[in-house]
């Protein structure tokens, strides 16, 4: 990152850095730029890729429908039904 490009990005976004931040942020980007080349100079031609580091063991169910309760039970601890369907208050006019 160029001194040019953070003044631009500054206005962009309405800051007001003073000269030493900009420096300090000049500074930080081209470390992380440093380390992402060393990153990009790894082959990793033959290196399968992977999601997670560890290896994972999602222990799940069998996804199987099944009813478990008729609508008349669900419905029973309502204060108020009409045509199978729950009543509630009205809250907006």
């Amino acid at each position: 990152m160029t001194k040019e490009v953070l003044l631009r990005l500054e206005s962009e976004n309405q800051l007001a850095l003073d000269d030493a931040q900009r420096d300090e942020i000049v500074a930080f980007m081209d470390a992380q730029n440093a380390e992402f080349e060393k990153l990009n100079a790894i082959d990793t031609e033959n290196v399968e890729r992977m999601v997670h580091v560890m290896p994972i063991l999602t222990v799940v169910r069998e996804d199987v429908m099944q009813k478990n309760f008729t609508r008349d039970e669900l419905q029973a601890g309502a204060p108020e039904t009409m045509d199978g369907y729950w009543q509630v208050p009205r809250l907006v006019e």
